[in-house]
């Protein structure tokens, strides 16, 4: 049975900041026409109340900076001393820095090896310092995960510029979504490594609303097709992805439910940055339940979607409620 509270598997942090470094942040964030209005932080006790009040048993952390290679592995290592701290109320998605493969594997094997408790999953960001995850230079990188049949949640680029005045996580991410997830499913990335569970976030943005369009047309001679995916291998491939609720839930499931499955949906908060509220959380996990029981789906059928997905991750849980 499945730990009872939910397991929110899209919640940001930030390592601990020296002085003006959260002023400096805002200051970023209103360049690119994200009008926050208050100094940008992250303070572990204010997410755990804040998970207390939710319902939610445990958090999966990730960080993705794009600042150095030393930076994104101070971010693992600090998220890997709270699930140390935290063993049943935080988890760790690695972060990758997906612009170096070498790097990408040395973290891999230090955040499943050396670390108290190994990263339960790992978290990739669509494009990283100009690289996507379509790039043919990833191959070792995916046969690693594949052999490990690893979680790997795929974030859209955080550090896009706005587009028309408007900050890029309003709708831009979205798109950044279905462009990369295209660009693997063509460069045969799905076909070779199908043991690898890629969860995308925010139900996949736009792609389960433009699958029927790939499936429809992706295969004609008018498109470029190298590696000669078919119609079926474009629906099972697809089908096969995960996706998570952030953000997106109230009309974003019945075409995610569609395209992957009920079984493949798991609840993401997006937890922790400033585009989301405890207001705005709250509205979409009720999203959730309501579309559960408007479509007569067992309660707590999609909280119980993310345990099965981490299992060690429930293994610590009920460890600790012994």
């Amino acid at each position: 049975m499945s730990p009872q509270g939910w397991l929110d598997i899209h919640g940001h942090f930030y390592p601990p900041q020296a002085p003006g470094d959260a002023e400096a942040l805002a200051e970023s964030f209103r360049a690119a026409c994200f009008m926050v209005s208050h100094p940008v932080t992250w303070e572990v006790e204010s997410i755990l109340q804040y998970n207390d009040r939710a319902d939610v048993q445990m958090q999966m952390l990730s960080y993705i900076p794009q600042t150095s290679p030393e930076k994104l592995k101070e971010a693992n290592t600090y998220a890997a001393s709270l699930v140390s701290k935290y063993p049943s109320r935080f988890g760790l998605l690695a972060a990758l820095p997906t612009d170096d493969p070498e790097l990408c594997l040395g973290e891999i094997k230090r955040t499943t090896s050396t670390f108290e408790i190994p990263a339960d999953g790992f978290a990739v960001t669509t494009v990283y310092k100009g690289v996507g995850l379509g790039d043919p230079r990833l191959e070792p990188v995916w046969d690693v995960l594949s052999s490990q049949k690893a979680v790997v949640h795929i974030h859209p680029n955080a550090y896009a510029a706005p587009t028309n005045g408007r900050p890029s996580p309003l709708i831009e991410v979205a798109f950044d979504t279905a462009r990369t997830v295209v660009d693997m499913l063509y460069n045969g990335v799905f076909r070779r490594y199908p043991d690898i569970k890629f969860v995308l976030a925010h139900c996949g943005g736009v792609l389960p609303v433009l699958a029927g369009r790939l499936a429809l047309l992706g295969t004609e001679e008018w498109v470029p097709n190298p590696n000669d995916i078919t119609r079926r291998e474009i629906e099972e491939q697809l089908g096969r992805l995960f996706v998570d609720t952030a953000a997106t839930a109230k009309t974003g499931l019945q075409p995610a439910v569609k395209m992957v499955g009920l079984e493949n949906v798991v609840y993401g908060a997006d937890c922790g940055v400033p585009c989301s509220t405890e207001q705005t959380m709250e509205e979409n996990r009720k999203d959730i339940m309501d579309f559960e029981a408007q479509n007569d789906i067992p309660r707590g059928t999609i909280l119980a979607n993310g345990w099965k997905l981490f299992p060690k991750a429930a293994a610590r849980v009920k460890a600790n409620d012994v």
